[in-house]
């Protein structure tokens, strides 16, 4: 590990004018570009005491053994000099878009004597023009399947086209009209490539026009009384929107743009790209990256926009790009996307309308792709046995840990407060053994003593199970004071177990137990563990803000890489307990909001609730009743009307209800307001 002291450049001798910086290892490859308006400032702020960089940053600087920078004269050279470094030298600290699969094109071959249609992958040749990206490759050959009726291309390869010219006779598609055959010289090399043109007018969405000219032929063709040329253009017609059909109009007024929308969390970030020209959807791609080096959403649209359009130019660069945060400053990658269409190009974020929802639905797309990716590196068991590997191997552990409990406090400003458990086992989640705690010994906000009694409770009633189970026979002194403090029963000589015989709930022991927080909470876990006797469990907790691993009696935590797929797997250990914990979090607050005074009754269902308020109008109305006009309600005896009556008149009346909107006072105290959407922010 190198002291980026010893690399630092000498005040002054960094220039203050844009430019490009390189970071190099001892082996002089390059391991970081950058780009910046002012090079003395940002080389600065690299060299600066390493406890205030981000632990990415404090990482690239201390790899490092050298910095080298390159003036320029403007932002935009910067930009396109950093592109161009990026791909040429492929720094390992860099954030690098990688599609997840090689996306087909419909491509028309217009650099040859008789252009082709085809699907191509890959890198893009010159003088070929392309369309899509698709999906599949079998929805481009459904489309060209439609219009060759209409625009009989050339598809054969070069084999069989010089086959079919040497033998005089064309192909099948040649006899049934699919091709012009120019192969044999049906048309000539000028009447094929207007043919080609025309085809890729009509992809690049100018269709209107032309099928309002085949229209016009059929209606003429139907005068003269032509009728079966007027067939075959009226099934040109229909052939040609079905093709249009297979791309639904998302922009009325025949908008050509790019939307480009983000999907990230701490250690990836997912991008999908929607491209639409004539108003209509004619490709989509997407790709999936690993954060190597800190970034805001701002800087990962940059990296995303010269990834699309570094290599593009002239209409493969769209009038308009939309994207979901602006990079700062602006103008420059901007200017830079002006200059490879030629023409202005609009970079901005959509406000309203079609745009605003169409860049909702690209959001959703890059959601459910970073899950799906996630889904698919969970679900690799190669990777899932690298990742244990490298949790016990980080946290010195004897064998790798199979069983993974993570445990984590929620409550909304102290209210409500709950715990969670989620299991995982050989890197999966085992929803079946989830649990869900409510905090009993205190009220309040402590999350450091709400874990402590949480993991406590957890880890007795194991002990409870095992001594049931006869695996351990001696009564534990600790766990018999602990359950006594707690005011819970002490373990009995029963318990329940499955139909195999095996104890059930928390018999099984985790071998790592993972704590949401920092050096707080992994204190007060190894506590209960100590004052419960187990001392064959592991504790580490995961701090969210640096993603830190904490263990017990260490003043500095662990830090594993950012590409580690140990880390990767607490990480997603860690975000299920929060969201399980969450969930149950607003379920307790809402039925607490939802109860009112008649809940508490006892003997009175929901059927006999309703029964009481349909009747009376509100709970207030009927506080005020007799007991002779609540025995009135069907299903409502005089026992039970004067147990209602009682506990109404012993009930303080509930502080009348708010209108939010209107501010009018609700009269009705039955049933507390539904709690307000921004009460979320507040939850923990």
């Amino acid at each position: 590990m190198a002291d980026p002291s010893s690399y630092r450049p000498k005040p002054g001798q960094i220039p203050d004018s844009p430019g490009v910086y390189r970071f190099r290892d001892e082996h002089r490859r390059v391991i970081y570009v950058g780009k910046a308006k002012s090079l003395r400032q940002r080389l600065s702020s690299y060299f600066q005491d390493l406890a205030n960089l981000h632990p990415r940053t404090r990482t690239m600087v201390t790899t490092a053994a050298s910095v080298e920078w390159t003036v320029v004269n403007t932002e935009v050279e910067a930009l396109q000099l950093e592109y161009t470094w990026i791909k040429e030298y492929d720094p390992r600290f860099n954030v690098k878009y990688r599609d997840d699969k090689s996306y087909p094109y419909l491509a028309v071959t217009l650099n040859e004597e008789y252009p082709r249609v085809r699907v191509m992958r890959g890198a893009k040749k010159k003088g070929v023009r392309y369309f899509g990206p698709y999906g599949q490759a079998w929805a481009i050959r459904e489309t060209v399947d439609l219009l060759l009726r209409v625009f009989p291309v050339r598809t054969c390869s070069a084999g069989v086209f010089k086959r079919s010219a040497q033998i005089g006779r064309p192909c099948l598609l040649g006899y049934i009209g699919k091709c012009s055959a120019p192969c044999v010289g049906r048309v000539s090399p000028e009447e094929h490539r207007e043919l080609a043109e025309e085809f890729c007018d009509f992809m690049a969405g100018r269709t209107g026009a032309y099928i309002r000219r085949l229209e016009k032929s059929m209606q003429e063709a139907a005068e003269e009384m032509e009728y079966e040329r007027a067939a075959r253009l009226r099934d040109d017609v229909d052939a040609l929107r079905r093709a249009m059909e297979k791309s639904a109009v998302v922009l009325a007024d025949a908008t050509d743009a790019d939307l480009i929308a983000l999907a990230e969390d701490e250690l990836e970030a997912a991008v999908q790209i929607f491209h639409v020209r004539g108003g209509r959807v004619r490709g989509q791609r997407g790709w999936v990256t690993d954060k190597v080096e800190n970034v805001d959403t701002a800087a990962l649209v940059e990296h995303a926009l010269q990834q699309l359009y570094g290599e593009e130019s002239g209409d493969a660069v769209p009038k308009e790009v939309l994207v979901p945060a602006l990079p700062d400053p602006v103008e420059p990658i901007q200017q830079w996307l002006t200059e490879r269409r030629g023409s202005n190009v609009s970079l901005r974020i959509p406000q309203r309308g079609d745009k605003k929802d169409l860049m909702a639905t690209v959001q959703r797309n890059a959601q459910q792709a970073l899950a799906l990716h996630k889904t698919k590196r969970a679900s690799d068991l190669t990777t899932r046995s690298r990742a244990l590997e490298e949790i016990a191997q980080a946290l010195g552990l004897d064998s790798v840990p199979l069983r993974i409990e993570c445990f984590d406090i929620s409550h909304l400003q102290g209210d409500d407060v709950v715990a969670s458990m989620v299991v995982f086992e050989d890197g999966l989640a085992r929803k079946s053994e989830y649990r869900r705690f409510q905090i009993k010994t205190f009220e309040g906000q402590d999350d450091v003593r709400a874990m402590h009694e949480v993991i406590g409770r957890r880890f007795r009633r194991y002990l409870q199970e095992k001594q049931q189970t006869g695996e351990w026979e001696e009564e534990t002194p600790a766990a018999e004071d602990t359950a006594a403090a707690a005011g819970e029963d002490a373990p009995v000589a029963t318990g329940p177990t499955d139909e195999e015989g095996r104890p059930k709930r928390f018999a099984y022991p985790p071998q790592l137990v993972v704590v949401d927080g920092g050096q707080p909470q992994v204190a007060a876990a190894q506590r209960a563990l100590s004052e419960l006797g187990v001392d064959d469990v592991a504790v580490c907790g995961l701090a969210k803000r640096l993603e830190e691993v904490w263990l017990p009696d260490e003043d500095d935590p662990v830090v594993l890489p950012r590409s580690s797929e140990g880390l990767y797997l607490l990480q997603r250990v860690r975000d299920e307990a929060h969201r399980f914990a969450i969930a149950y979090q607003r379920n307790k607050r809402g039925k607490r909001l939802r109860s009112g005074p008649l809940d508490s009754i006892p003997g009175l269902g929901e059927s006999r609730r309703q029964a009481l308020l349909k009747h009376f109008g509100s709970v207030k109305r009927l506080r005020a009743a007799r007991v002779e006009d609540i025995c009135e309600v069907p299903g409502i005896g005089r026992k039970t009307a004067e147990t209602i009556a009682a506990a109404l008149a012993g009930a303080a009346p509930a502080a009348p209800a708010v209108n939010t909107a209107t501010g009018e006072i609700i009269e009705d105290d039955g049933a507390a307001p539904a709690a307000l959407s921004s009460e979320r922010g507040l939850e923990r």
